[in-house]
């Protein structure tokens, strides 16, 4: 087994599934795969499966019925990796709209870095986004700038979903009360590592727009995190946050960094 799990929910994407599953493998650095799929009635989890042999003990299945969200799938994964013991767990899209090869900069960052997430961020170095049509890139942008206004997390890329977690985060994080299962599940989990005090830093990539396969986007996901993120914000002020290892973290440094934000507190 490798140190590294990266986590790819799936829904209807039989045309990416085994290009992005050997793309993964194709990588220098070893990473496991685990695809979690909501019952894709295109046959996604049955071109998983007939990988499964050539790549055995690397790529693992986990089937769920119906389409239950993506906030849930990645928690099902979550639970899944610390019970088998990896150390970095990873946050990717199947449609490479996530570029592969950046999972080794984000596995870097943490593990050569000292940072306890890793975010794949479109806009701590302008906006780097390809192939979306504006108004998706205003919106995206200014739903990010709304964070950073409600919370003062200084994120650039709060809707990121690319990102790797260390397991410490994970089993600090109590999952159980993770409210959202959209955009606002991405920005939730980033408040969460923040407010207890882990090292974050957002890494930038070029984010590319599918060009194969459907967008799961819709509105309602967009106005739930609109809801949630004041939701969070207020829940936070009758919440202990309690970092694992608060000495160590006390002379760890910045609790985030990026060559272009100012580093947050310490102590929250």
């Amino acid at each position: 087994m490798n140190d590294s799990l990266v986590i790819i929910p799936t829904y209807n994407e039989r045309e990416n599934a085994e290009l992005i599953i050997r793309k993964v493998f194709s990588l220098p650095k070893a990473f496991d795969v685990l695809i979690i799929d909501d019952g894709s009635p295109d046959g996604t989890a049955a071109i998983v499966r007939g990988l499964m042999a050539e790549f055995s003990g690397r790529l693992h299945l986990e089937e769920r019925r119906g389409k239950l969200g993506l906030g849930t799938a990645y928690i099902h994964g979550f639970r899944w990796a610390l019970q088998r013991g990896y150390g970095y767990i990873f946050e990717m899209d199947a449609d490479f709209s996530h570029n592969p090869d950046d999972l080794v900069r984000l596995y870097e960052a943490c593990a050569a870095e000292g940072n306890d997430m890793a975010i794949g961020s479109r806009y701590i170095t302008g906006v780097n986004v390809v192939n979306w049509p504006m108004d998706r890139v205003l919106m995206s942008w200014f739903a990010s700038a709304y964070v950073r206004f409600i919370t003062g997390m200084p994120i650039m890329d709060a809707t990121a979903g690319f990102k790797c977690y260390t397991a410490r985060v994970l089993r600090t994080i109590p999952l159980e009360r993770i409210h959202f299962v959209g955009y606002a599940f991405q920005i939730e989990m980033k408040w969460l590592a923040y407010k207890y005090g882990f090292r974050l830093k957002e890494v930038p990539i070029i984010f590319t727009d599918r060009t194969r396969g459907a967008s799961k986007m819709s509105k309602g996901i967009f106005k739930e995190a609109l809801l949630g993120v004041v939701q969070m914000k207020m829940e936070s002020w009758f919440r202990r946050f309690e970092h694992p290892a608060a000495a160590e973290s006390a002379s760890a440094g910045p609790a985030y960094s990026a060559s272009s934000a100012t580093p947050a507190p310490e102590t929250r």
